[in-house]
């Protein structure tokens, strides 16, 4: 599967240590405004090379739009081909085809894995399944993949921030092992790196506007669709909202969001154990949820595994990798969340669509 969403649908293609990573945006209503600049700040904010404890691999992540989009002139109107650097464009109603140049790929830095089963990676099941695998930095199955849900994120939370005012954010909340919350994130990650090894984390992703109504029960409850869209990232390990696993430890009156009517007469919640969902629906309070990353399985510490032809070994990885994994993630955690609700948004509208007044 290489497409995801409902109504906003994200098709993505191409390999770590192939030419290009891309993607076509399907489901877009034509005449929305989209400043591309926008695009290109999130792409900075995922990309490799950039700040404390990621892959010092270099890439521009340069995005080519094309089709689907519009320069606009001064006054609104259509004006032509877009760029990078085009403050407003418009859709079209038709795909979006984009496409990001891979600059700086080391496919040599692989050659002693072409037939060794990394650890906690998925090149043995890779293998299993297809009979064949890309063992240059794990092809499809490479974190290099999530460039493309970044773009559509971007595109995404733009129409929704600027239509709907629905509000997208993350943080790196938890990193290392237990109780490091409080910790400097370049001493843990420094730490991990002379010793060989790497850390997980745990990134929150909080979401503020949404209207009453968004989800689709009983088999598309909105925790669904985002839990969907989260456990799609690869890394992932947990999902949880609201008060998440927390909840089974709570008696039933201590986790119940009263509810009373506002100063305004309008209804609304004491507390937001439901993390702004219930019954499936979103009930107008913060969405808060929460994904738990794995530490990155690539380390420069020996390792026991197995080749390909049974063969017991000893990897010790070369190459460049991010020892935590979480930190590059938060802006891919925002873009799914984006990727997912901006569905939800056209989804409700159809389910709307013949319902009397």
């Amino acid at each position: 599967m290489n497409t995801f969403g409902h109504i906003f649908r994200l098709t993505t293609f191409g390999e770590s240590h192939g030419p290009a990573m891309g993607g076509v945006i399907d489901g877009i209503p034509a005449g929305l405004v989209i400043d591309l600049r926008e695009v290109a700040v999130q792409l900075a904010r995922r990309r490799p090379g950039t700040g404390e404890g990621v892959s010092r691999r270099r890439e521009e992540d340069r995005c080519e739009f094309l089709s689907g989009l519009m320069e606009v002139d001064a006054d609104g109107r259509p004006a032509g081909s877009v760029s990078m650097s085009s403050a407003e464009v418009v859709t079209l109603g038709t795909p979006i085809g984009f496409i990001i140049r891979n600059i700086d790929q080391r496919s040599k830095d692989y050659d002693a894995l072409r037939h060794v089963f990394r650890p906690s990676h998925a090149d043995y099941a890779w293998q299993m399944k297809y009979g064949i695998r890309d063992w240059r930095g794990g092809g499809r199955s490479s974190g290099r993949e999530t460039v493309c849900r970044v773009v559509a994120g971007a595109v995404a939370r733009q129409i929704l921030s600027r239509k709907y005012g629905i509000l997208i954010s993350a943080r790196l909340s938890d990193f290392g092992t237990a109780g490091c919350n409080g910790e400097n994130l370049g001493m843990a990650i420094e730490d991990a790196v002379k010793s060989g090894d790497s850390i997980g984390g745990i990134v929150e992703c909080r979401v503020a506007g949404l209207p009453v109504g968004l989800g689709e029960p009983v088999f598309g409850k909105l925790q669904q669709m985002l839990a969907s869209a989260m456990m799609s990232i690869g890394g992932i390990k947990g999902f949880e909202y609201g008060a998440g696993f927390g909840a089974a430890r709570l008696r039933g009156t201590s986790a119940a969001d009263c509810m009373h009517i506002d100063s305004d007469g309008n209804p609304a919640f004491s507390t937001n154990y439901s993390g702004g969902i219930q019954g499936g629906i979103s009930n107008g309070e913060e969405v808060v949820m929460r994904v738990a990353f794995k530490p990155t399985p690539t380390v420069s510490a020996p390792l026991h595994t197995i080749d390909d032809a049974g063969r017991e070994v000893v990897l010790e990885a070369r190459g460049r990798h991010d020892p935590c994994i979480a930190v590059r993630a938060v802006p891919v955690v925002e873009s799914m969340a984006a990727i997912t609700l901006l569905d939800a948004v056209l989804m409700n509208m159809v389910a709307r669509f013949d319902r009397p007044d």
